[in-house]
């Protein structure tokens, strides 16, 4: 139906939890009739608004598809995505929850490495002397390129990481890493630390919105 409003929100965690809180205190009462692995739900006094959870990084690829009209992900995954898909998604509001920081960290004991200019050397380093290149593990590889080449490091090699980045220095499938933190524990408690200038983004969660759906979207006046 044409006058349905399709919102996905993420299906897990705290980004959840702040969704549904944002909607709430917007006066979106949520209802679903199971608990939490129901993953459709509706909105009282709203019959045309539907609301589908769902994994925050396909929110951003169904936003781009039209499948959905509104979501709520993190800008971390939206700006991971290719241009492609960016360009037909409007970010309409940054949203108070869901913050954390995409960094780059290295192995405590490489104490002569402070920030990238000093990582530069070293990937220069693994170049010449052991004939391979630096090792980045990550799950954000066209953020990692982009911050990289920005800062003049050419010299790495990135490896895809399926889960427990933190953990890729210490099983010998990479030298450092790229990942996101909040508290920056995980990372310290991995004995990996932040390098001084190794911050590549600062992440939120954001209210988005499919550009081919802002007419549509326009009836909702929280939006």
């Amino acid at each position: 139906m044409k006058n349905i409003i399709t919102i996905g929100l993420p299906s897990k965690g705290r980004l959840r939890e702040g969704a549904i809180g944002f909607f709430e205190k917007n006066n979106f009462k949520l209802t679903s009739n199971g608990g939490e692995r129901n993953y459709f739900a509706e909105v009282q006094n709203f019959p045309n608004i539907k609301i589908i959870y769902l994994h925050a990084k396909e929110i951003i690829q169904r936003l781009s598809d039209g499948t959905l009209d509104i979501g709520i992900s993190g800008l971390d995954l939206l700006n991971e995505s290719p241009t492609n898909l960016k360009k037909k998604i409007d970010v309409r509001k940054k949203l108070d929850f869901g913050l954390a920081n995409v960094v780059i960290a290295i192995p405590d004991d490489w104490i002569d490495v402070q920030t990238v200019a000093d990582l530069e050397e070293v990937s220069f380093d693994f170049r010449d002397k052991k004939n391979m290149r630096l090792r980045v593990a990550t799950k954000y590889p066209n953020l990692t390129n982009t911050f990289l080449l920005s800062k003049g490091v050419t010299q790495y090699k990135l490896v895809n990481s399926l889960g427990a980045t933190e953990t890729y220095p210490f099983i010998g499938s990479s030298e450092i890493i790229t990942d996101i933190t909040s508290t920056g524990k995980t990372l310290k408690d991995n004995n990996l630390r932040i390098l001084k200038d190794g911050l590549i983004l600062q992440s939120k969660a954001c209210l988005l919105v499919a550009k081919n759906s802002s007419k549509k979207v326009k009836l909702l006046k929280i939006f």
